[in-house]
């Protein structure tokens, strides 16, 4: 059974369509990447799964469908959204921040294992957990993001735009924390305009343009498809 279908799914804004028909699906365990240019559908594809904006179509959760459930109760299902811009709160401490994502989690004892667990991912959020959120340079900011949706102890994770402004090097350790949460079995949808990044990280990948898939295949397989590499990687 697969942890995510999305069947014919369409988001319009007033008179634009955002996203028409767009259909994927996520194995358990596995990692799969959104590409595509600016303005091609990819955050409201992610928004529509997590209730966030209105849609039409179908989304199952492990074969049950969500599309019906507001946001609050597709968290408590299993599915958690880190987003584009990170969307800190900045006058609040980092774990603050992190404490905000475990609304959905009625026991302390199972948050303060989860705390655990993310300074253990992360361990600059575990040395900056004392300071303001608004303090933080945006790599140290996208992983206190990346920890609060992980909070929520999803089973779907969903990260819009991870490497977004960010130092190469702090790129490498939230792509290295997204392999280890893969390893540990968790299910991810990466949205990334870092397309090659995204596909190295994905077991499979769905190219977007104008709302619409226009490609799929195996992440190591579209790294080498001709018309990837024009569109996307600049080849």
């Amino acid at each position: 059974m697969h942890m995510l279908e999305v069947e014919g799914v369409s988001v319009h804004y007033g008179l634009l369509q955002a996203v028409s028909s767009v259909a994927f699906s996520v194995a358990k365990g596995e990692v799969v990447a959104l590409i595509g240019s600016n303005g091609a559908g990819k955050s409201s594809t992610l928004k529509a799964v997590a209730g966030i904006v209105a849609s039409r179509g179908s989304i199952r959760l492990e074969g049950e469908p969500v599309e019906r459930l507001g946001p609050e109760q597709r968290v408590q299902r299993g599915i958690a959204l880190s987003p584009e811009g990170r969307r800190l709160f900045g006058r609040m401490t980092v774990l603050e921040n992190l404490q905000v994502g475990a609304h959905t989690i009625k026991s302390a004892a199972e948050r303060s294992e989860t705390l655990k667990w993310i300074y253990g991912l992360f361990p600059r959020v575990h040395e900056r957990r004392a300071q303001l959120a608004g303090s933080l340079s945006g790599g140290e900011q996208q992983m206190v993001a990346i920890g609060r949706a992980l909070m929520a102890r999803p089973r779907l994770l969903m990260l819009d735009e991870p490497s977004l402004g960010i130092a190469p090097k702090v790129v490498a350790e939230i792509a290295d924390a997204i392999r280890k949460l893969n390893a540990g079995g968790m299910s991810i949808v990466l949205v990334e305009q870092n397309a090659r990044l995204a596909l190295r990280l994905a077991h499979q990948a769905y190219a977007l343009e104008r709302g619409e898939v226009v490609k799929s295949g195996k992440g190591a397989e579209l790294l080498d498809d001709p018309f990837v590499r024009k569109a996307y990687l600049g080849v």
